[in-house]
């Protein structure tokens, strides 16, 4: 590899700049106000169409009343509501800004697959909100009523409920990004495909625990979906890391 000061060749015939570390530090600087404006901008959007996004939060459960403990609980539930909504569909964009920033440290071969990994990174995303919509967060609730449906009448705090509804999305949508950070991980030669095929086993264990503290509910069935959806994210990313590396 013949270097200067200005940028290098390398075998493949990528050219890879090296900007100082002041630029890196500015680049930094510009990605986290652009996020910062998103963030802002999706939290804006979320506030105005609050009452669709309660409705359809209130949808997986039909049978449950709520109330709200102080006259200021609805509005303040919608603020949060509307920040943490912003802040979830910022998520696949971090990512995005994440790749944009290690790009150019990646050969030519390895800057093709971004693009796709971008793409790839918005359906998993996409998947996740919906596995938790329509799997984990029924499971959760369908639990705690049948549980007490003899003995209490289902009244739950407004608040506390969509709390417990936006933590399943929030674990379920970043969890499914587990591909896409194996695929980063190996492209960035941080750990290879046969490193991480050799720790199966604690990939087992690591979900297992994952699956008890990602999720808010205590019910044994909605943890074990989540631990089987991150070990199958798992050695799906781990196959796809295979082929690109091969």
């Amino acid at each position: 590899m013949v270097k200067n000061s200005n940028f290098s060749f390398s075998k493949n015939t990528s050219i890879i700049l090296e900007l100082p570390f002041s630029e890196h530090i500015e680049e930094l600087r510009q990605r986290f106000l652009l996020l910062f404006v998103v963030i802002l901008f999706l939290t804006t959007l979320s506030f105005l169409e609050v009452k669709t996004i309660v409705k359809i939060l209130e949808y997986p459960i039909n049978n449950v009343k709520f109330f709200q403990i102080s006259p200021g609980e609805y509005f303040i539930s919608t603020v949060k509501i509307s920040f943490y909504t912003g802040l979830l569909f910022t998520g696949p964009f971090l990512i995005s800004q994440i790749i944009l920033f290690l790009l150019p440290g990646l050969t030519k071969k390895e800057t093709k697959i971004i693009l796709p990994l971008l793409i790839s990174s918005l359906i998993l995303f996409g998947l996740g909100i919906t596995f938790s919509y329509y799997t984990l967060i029924p499971a959760a609730l369908n639990f705690f009523l049948n549980y007490s449906e003899e003995v209490i009448e289902p009244f739950w705090s407004f608040d506390q409920y969509f709390e417990f509804i936006l933590v399943l999305f929030y674990s379920t949508g970043f969890a499914f990004q587990i591909p896409i950070i194996q695929i980063l991980i190996g492209l960035l030669n941080i750990l290879s495909a046969h490193q991480m095929l050799n720790a199966w086993r604690y990939i087992i264990l690591v979900s297992t625990i994952l699956g008890a503290i990602l999720t808010p509910s205590t019910d044994p069935l909605t943890q074990l979906l989540l631990s089987l959806a991150i070990m199958l994210l798992y050695f799906i990313g781990l196959g796809i890391l295979f082929l690109i590396k091969n």
